[in-house]
């Protein structure tokens, strides 16, 4: 049953007649302000591709370690690829879940020494040889959420008052497109209960498919909310694009997974829409009453923001996967380069 305190949207509402759009966009306002979490339907993605989805990835979790670790992300300098369970970090602690990172296809930037380090993000992705149908299924499923989350930004920025345009220029040349397949394993088979630790989103937007276990948790005023599964439906939250460029007036939520009970796992495949990598954030220009309601975006001294998308993007790789950090850009550990800290810090 959803939880009360999620609310569920309906995107097909955005393009009905006018006030129907207009009560979805108050709907749309209220949900991104308040809990930042919403449970999405009307999306229009097949049926038949989620099934596919979920079962492929199950069907990669259950090849053998030696498969898996065939693509291990350390070896890639794009952070694509497997990651083991308790080997990425969120705010210092072990995540116990293993994951399969993907993002859009591209070809690798050549590196110069005036190249900025954020570029070595692009690059190819890492693929299972023991489960070739993988490739295809989520190669589709990233093209079909990437439409799925450009409807819905477009209905944010007329939320805001503004073109349902104003984020094109941002992402689409070369969006971020980035894929987690995950599992998390029961808590008979983890050395602890952070499934992934709490934290927020760096992105415009996150949709979340999830099976049929819950985990997910959103935190608010009154403590933590669980964000049960609902079939058909996606769960979507606010990213710290989207909170930057409102000035605050949109928020980027803390969540966390807890551990599933023992004996049992979780199977997850979340969907991360973010702008191109060599952007800059803009500051919209929001109407007085919605102005008067922005109060900045967030500081956090542990988590500096920075409107240069790729610095922030990277900052968050080398901090969850130190193992990457290490192989591929000992430079930035070795001399202490740190991104200057553009708006907030």
């Amino acid at each position: 049953m959803t939880s009360p305190a999620l609310p569920v949207l309906d995107l097909s509402r955005f393009d009905a007649g006018p006030s129907e759009r207009e009560a979805f966009l108050a709907d749309l306002r209220h949900a991104a302000r308040t809990v930042g979490f919403f449970y999405l339907t009307g999306h229009g993605v097949p049926e038949q591709l989620v099934n596919d989805v979920v079962a492929t990835s199950r069907r990669f979790f259950e090849l053998p370690e030696a498969d898996k670790l065939a693509i291990d992300m350390v070896n890639s300098p794009h952070f694509r690829g497997y990651t083991r369970v308790g080997h990425e970090i969120t705010r210092g602690r072990r995540d116990w879940r293993e994951q399969l990172d993907i993002n859009a296809e591209r070809p690798a930037v050549p590196r110069r020494p005036d190249t900025p380090a954020w570029t070595r993000l692009q690059g190819p992705n890492q693929w299972p040889d023991a489960l070739p149908e993988l490739k295809p299924v989520l190669l589709r499923w990233q093209e079909e959420l990437t439409g799925v989350a450009i409807r819905l930004l477009r209905a944010f920025a007329v939320a805001l008052g503004q073109d349902e345009h104003v984020f094109q220029p941002i992402y689409a040349s070369a969006p971020n497109q980035h894929i987690k397949i995950i599992r998390y394993p029961g808590r008979d088979a983890t050395e602890g209960d952070q499934g992934v630790g709490a934290h927020k989103d760096s992105g415009f937007l996150t949709l979340l498919l999830q099976g049929d276990r819950g985990g997910l948790q959103v935190e608010s005023e009154d403590g933590w909310i669980d964000a049960a599964p609902v079939p058909g439906t996606f769960i979507v939250n606010v990213g710290e694009v989207l909170e930057m460029a409102s000035d605050g007036y949109l928020r980027a939520t803390v969540h966390r997974v807890v551990t599933p009970p023992a004996g049992t796992d979780r199977l997850s495949v979340a969907y991360f829409f973010g702008a191109a990598l060599d952007s800059t954030i803009p500051l919209l220009e929001l109407s007085p009453d919605l102005r008067a309601e922005a109060t900045g975006p967030a500081r956090d001294p542990d988590n500096p923001l920075f409107y240069e998308v790729g610095r922030n993007f990277l900052k968050g790789r080398l901090r969850s996967h130190p193992d990457v950090a290490e192989r591929h850009y000992a430079d930035l550990l070795e001399s202490n380069v740190r991104p200057v800290p553009a708006v907030v810090s």
